[in-house]
């Protein structure tokens, strides 16, 4: 193989220029691939048509009402005039070079394009003119589109036919991509899966079939980084806005919409955004989130962005519902979410801790007994207040456990964030006694799901986590993961999950295709997969890390507080025989 750039930002396969992204340089050429022709070129031509990445893929859609009969493509002001007997028909002059702009502005201000996506571009179009340097012309080929080079470049000659620029195009392509993530290089299917999941982000804070986000209000000061990174856009920098009417005001006058955290949004802040005709979308932590709690100021990894609702207020329909309900899953797709889950249960990953990142809980268990565990949560929080069916209470759902589970020996864990003592719904041992058979304390969820059979949940994450782990899941509550066949439900779901999914579909739904990543390394935007190893590999980043100390100070206060000193604060506690 001929010399190779060692950048991210010289081929055709690169990555978009996020922020702090830089540059892979390397001495080390990466490895000699064979060109791909036959069936191997189809696929891959067919997986980029598929992915529609590939060079600047996440500049500016055209947004044309019909694919254009002729794309020229000038370098200079000379070749305008060269082509311009060619321009006959619905041509579309895309320009090379912004010193072209007015040039092209007064040859023909309405068929003329700056620097867009060229996928938005070509898909269908007649026939394409250009140079043999130019990028578009091995796009061009993997589309489909006729092309025509003007002079000789790495992407094709004068008097070229189809299967000499296809072979040129399968050529450019098969130049691995440096992994973002790694050391190493991505082979070219895997480059484009990799930019694929970048496309998605991007058109999605673009707007999609909605508006794009350009205000963000309502979110705490230590998330704000990651969220700007969660919701990037090239050129661009979307604005984080304390003041409801400012962000409302904003949104309106761009044509935009402005992302919230659910439990920030107030009923009056909901009705002047209809009044303005301003969309709202919800933004809330993902399901594998950090290594550490949110309310001891550690930002998340992974963040939900949903423009219809909410995942966890089954009362309306969210994107994670529509996903779930409609999405056809391929086996690809199902093979991807089963190994997932598979590397996050043999790491022993929940939702706030991977196995051995905290003090891990007792999982000593008896021999002859069914073991329940019972997850409590924070009473006030929007989940159980949305989803629980009218029950908040830890301690009733505790006794429900009991009255269904008479014979069995219920374990009790209280959530983590009331334990700190920063949020709402501390059950006294005592009273939890009265139906438990233990109270366990501290480490993460996942080793005590390895150890129990079957949990009982309101609405709480548990219950995912511990489908993924084999067990069998009561849900007393209306949770985004019920109604889908995998659970027993108490609670009236909604009729819209009618669908049976299986375990794989469901973490499809659920881990890749619902949430956003962010690599706590790079603090690029990443699959699941690349946090999920970072996690396993305990090498999260929180960039809050001094306050935690501070924090936790203050949940001790305020637990002493809530409880006049009188919790037993041990690690774990059984019943007295």
């Amino acid at each position: 193989m001929k010399s190779v750039p060692s950048s991210l930002n010289h081929a055709v396969l690169r990555a978009p220029p996020f922020p702090g992204l830089k540059e892979a340089q390397t001495a080390v050429l990466p490895p000699a691939l064979p060109f791909p022709d036959g069936d191997a070129r189809a696929a891959l031509f067919e997986n980029l048509r598929d992915a529609r990445v590939g060079g600047r893929f996440w500049a500016e859609p055209a947004n044309l009402t019909q694919p254009p009969e002729i794309i020229l493509r000038p370098r200079t002001i000379t070749d305008m005039s060269e082509l311009a007997p060619d321009s006959r028909g619905r041509a579309l002059w895309v320009s090379r070079d912004p010193a072209l702009h007015p040039a092209l502005a007064l040859e023909s201000a309405a068929d003329w394009l700056a620097d867009v996506d060229p996928w938005s571009v070509l898909s269908g179009a007649g026939s394409l003119l250009a140079h043999g340097d130019d990028e578009w012309v091995a796009l061009a080929r993997v589309a489909g589109v006729p092309v025509r080079v003007l002079s000789p470049g790495q992407f094709g000659a004068p008097g070229d036919d189809d299967e000499a620029l296809d072979a040129k195009a399968a050529q450019a392509l098969s130049i691995p991509m440096r992994d973002p993530f790694g050391d190493g290089w991505l082979s070219p299917h895997d480059a484009i899966a990799l930019l694929a999941e970048w496309r998605r982000v991007i058109d999605a804070n673009r707007g999609g079939n909605g508006e794009a986000i350009v205000a963000v209000c309502g979110m705490a000061w230590w998330k704000r980084s990651e969220i700007r990174r969660f919701l990037w856009l090239p050129g661009k920098q979307v604005q984080i806005i304390s003041s409801p009417r400012k962000a409302l005001a904003l949104a309106a006058a761009k044509g935009g919409a402005v992302a919230v955290w659910p439990s920030r949004v107030s009923p009056a802040l909901i009705s002047e955004a209809q009044a303005r005709g301003v969309p709202l979308v919800r933004i809330e932590d993902g399901f594998v989130r950090s290594v550490g709690l949110g309310s001891n100021l550690v930002p998340p990894s992974s963040i939900v962005v949903d423009r219809q609702g909410i995942h966890f207020d089954p009362r309306a329909p969210s994107d994670l519902e529509t996903i779930l309900a409609q999405t056809e899953f391929t086996p690809e797709l199902c093979a991807r979410a089963r190994r997932l889950g598979e590397t996050i249960v043999a790491a022993g990953i929940s939702k706030y801790a991977a196995s051995g990142s905290l003090h891990e809980a007792p999982t000593e268990r008896p021999s002859d007994r069914r073991v329940i565990l019972v997850p409590g949560q924070v009473e006030d929080d929007m989940s159980v207040l949305a989803g629980g069916g009218g029950l908040t209470s830890n301690l009733e759902l505790l006794r429900r456990a009991r009255g269904l589970e008479p014979d069995a020996e219920i374990w009790w864990r209280s959530h983590p964030d009331v334990d700190a003592g920063h949020r709402n719904g501390a059950v006294p041992d005592e009273a939890a006694l009265k139906y438990a058979d233990r109270i366990v304390r501290g480490g993460g969820m996942a080793p005590l799901l390895d150890v129990v059979d079957a949990v009982h949940v309101l609405t709480s994450l548990t219950g995912f986590e511990a489908l993924m782990r084999g067990c069998e899941v009561t849900c007393h509550g209306a949770p985004f993961y019920s109604g889908w066949g995998l659970t027993r439900d108490l609670a009236q779901v909604p009729d819209r999950r009618g669908r049976k999914l299986s375990l794989e579909e469901l973490i499809a739904g659920v881990l890749i295709l619902y949430p956003r990543y962010l690599d706590p390394i790079t603090g690029l935007p990443c699959p699941p997969e690349v946090l999920v190893a970072r996690m396993a590999q305990n090498r999260m980043v929180n960039r809050q890390g001094w306050i935690g100390p501070v924090r936790r100070v203050q949940g001790r206060l305020m637990a002493y507080l809530r409880s006049h000193g009188g919790k037993n604060t041990s690690p774990d506690i059984a019943a007295p025989t």
